[in-house]
This record gives structure tokens, sequence and C-alpha cells, in this order.
């Protein structure tokens, strides 16, 4: 079993190497951040990125799925598809840690625990019994021991919480958001969701330090590209103490992750700002910023969101949608009882953009 060291660790962090590529990192990040809150309605940003995050997170427990089984798990609660149904809870858990760091500044073990919890649909918790252990999954070889028992488990997990809270050290917070990531994933404190989990971390940690201002950056991909590098560096923190390689692998995907990034919000931002003329154009009538907001909110909208959210009749929301879906700019389909209209320019930006690995 593991003897996991507590935090802040020994080894010099702050190398030169990790210096070079850390201002590159903080650039690339601040430009996206500058980018990103320059645009009025941000959720419209949130929930197009945060459906990608969401699959490709779960991609990495092998838990695959389409984004139109995705839009379908989305828009109708019975619909039975595991996969997806699973990526949506991702999602919920990821959009309720947001939430709660922005509410109270501070990112803590019980906010960590309700996260797992939403992710697995469990109250399982920390981990109480022992037998958990990490394999190689092509050799099934057991290559790490997480340390068992709950009362260690939360001595180490309240050690995490003071490092992430507490900037005792005055290390750079994207040098500690890799330390963090290491630490959280070594110690593995839940039986199910600790990777996924650890990722929600990753980004909620960007929003407590203010170096992000929406939920929209996301290593996941890069992940899933360097998933046998992830995995190896990890390891060699533990067995060598090789923190500066681990730190660099982090680092260059922060600085990768956000020119990505900034480049999709840029699509989505063009894809919004065009159809709103283009509606002006075409549909001057029914014409809103309001409207083009809503159908921007997800990739599909419903009668009722419109009724509400423009406080018209019915009838009104109805006939607003099927003008929109004659002139081309939805697409319907009955899903169950419900009518479902599919906003297909911005569901190919965001398909477009899952599809880049």
């Amino acid at each position: 079993m593991a003897d996991v060291k507590l935090l802040p660790p020994e080894a010099e962090l702050e190398t030169k190497r990790v210096l070079k590529q850390l201002s590159r990192s903080h650039r690339a990040l601040a430009e996206l951040k500058g980018f990103a809150d320059m645009i009025p309605n941000k959720n419209i940003l949130i929930n197009a990125v945060t459906i990608n995050e969401a699959k490709d997170s779960s991609e990495i427990e092998n838990i695959i799925t389409t984004h139109d089984e995705l839009f379908k798990a989305m828009s109708q609660e019975n619909y039975n598809n595991p996969a997806a149904k699973e990526v949506v809870n991702y999602r919920t858990a990821l959009w309720h840690g947001y939430k709660l760091v922005k509410e109270k500044k501070i990112l803590t073990t019980n906010m960590i625990v309700e996260i797992q919890q939403l992710i697995e649909k469990n109250r399982a918790g920390i981990r109480k019994l022992p037998g958990t252990v990490l394999k190689n999954e092509a050799t099934g070889e057991v290559v790490y021991t997480p340390p068992s028992g709950e009362k260690e488990i939360l001595a180490l997990m309240s050690n995490l919480e003071k490092y992430i809270n507490d900037d005792y050290d005055n290390v750079d917070p994207l040098i500690k958001l890799a330390v963090i990531h290491y630490q959280f994933e070594t110690i593995h404190p839940f039986y199910d969701g600790n990777g996924r989990t650890g990722r929600i971390i990753n980004v909620l940690y960007l929003i407590l330090k203010e170096l992000l201002d929406s939920p929209i950056l996301y290593l996941s991909k890069y992940i899933i590209r360097n998933k046998s590098a992830y995995y190896r560096l990890l390891q060699e923190v533990r067995t060598k103490g090789n923190w500066e390689e681990w730190i660099l692998f982090i680092l260059e995907g922060i600085e990768l992750t956000a020119e990505e990034t900034l480049l999709l919000v840029k699509r989505i931002n063009n894809v919004v700002e065009k159809t709103a003329k283009d509606i002006k154009d075409v549909l001057p009538k029914i014409y809103s910023r309001e409207l083009v907001d809503l159908l921007f909110y997800e990739f599909y909208t419903k009668i009722v969101y419109i009724e509400k959210g423009l406080n018209v009749s019915r009838k009104t929301a109805s006939a607003y949608l099927s003008s929109l879906e004659e002139t081309g700019f939805l697409v319907s389909q009955k899903i169950g009882k419900e009518r479902i209209y599919l906003n297909t320019r911005l569901f190919e930006v965001v398909q477009q953009a899952g599809m880049e690995k």
C-alpha cells in the first residue's frame, strides 16, 4: 500500500524548464479568459463547451457515447442509454461544482464528495473498505495500491483541502494545479469516479484562483491523446519523485488546451452572431436577442423554454419555432411525447470540435 506524502511536496517545483513553460501556459490561458469575458451570454459558451468535456472525460473511463445520444438523453428524462446518462450526470456535477465555488470562494472535501455523488448517482462517499487497487488495463497487473481506511483518507483529504485553499507556499497556481491533480488521484478517495472528479477539480481550481471566470478549460481531450504518458508520469511521481516531467506535462496541456478552446469559443461566438443577423434578416417580426440566446442555451430547445423565456403564450412560442424550422434555423423531431427543436448550427460546431482528437 502507498505511503502518500503530505503536501506541499519537498521537491523543487519551480525549475527553469517549468518556469519557461509556465509563462506560455499563463499567456494562453489569459487570452482565453479575456475573449470569453467579452461574450455577453456566458451560459451559451459554458453549456456548449461542457458537453464535449463531459463526453471526453467519460471516454477516458471507457464510457463511450455520441452527440446524438447525448442530445436525446439531455432532452428526454427517461431516455434509456446508460453511457449517455453518465455523461449527462457528469455535466450536472460540473455545473454544481462551478456554482458552489463561485458562491463559497473555497473548495472543500465536502464539496468534492457532493460532486462525486452527482457523477456516480450514489452516496457511497469516501472509501471505507480495503481492497481497492489500480491495474494496468492491458495486462491486468496491479500498478498502484492507494491508501485505505476512511480515517487515513480523510486526513489526506484535509491536507489537500488546506493546500488548495491556502497559498502559504507562494507557488504559482498552475504548478499547484498539477500537484493537486496528482495528489487527488493518488489518494483515490472514492470507490469509483475518481478520474472524473479529479478532472472537475482542475477547472474549479482555475475558477477559484480567478484564472478563468467560466468553466471552459478542460484537459480531458489532451489526456485522451496522451493517455499512456499521463499514467506513466503519475506513476513516476509516486515511484521516482519525478515532479518536473509531470508538472511540464500538465502545463503543456493547459497551453495547448487553452489555444484549442479559444478557437472553439470564437467559432461558437461567430455562429451565435451570424444566426442573430440571419434571423433578423429573414424573420424580423420575431427577432429578439433574447430569442437568439434561448436558441443557443443548449443545442436543442422546446416550446416551453421559449414560452417561459420570452414570457409569451404557448401558441406564440410554437409559431416562433415553426417559423424558425421552416426557414432552416432548427430541425425538429418527436422524442417521446414532446417535440424537440435542434439548433443544427450549434450542434455541428460542438460535434466537430468533439471529433478533433
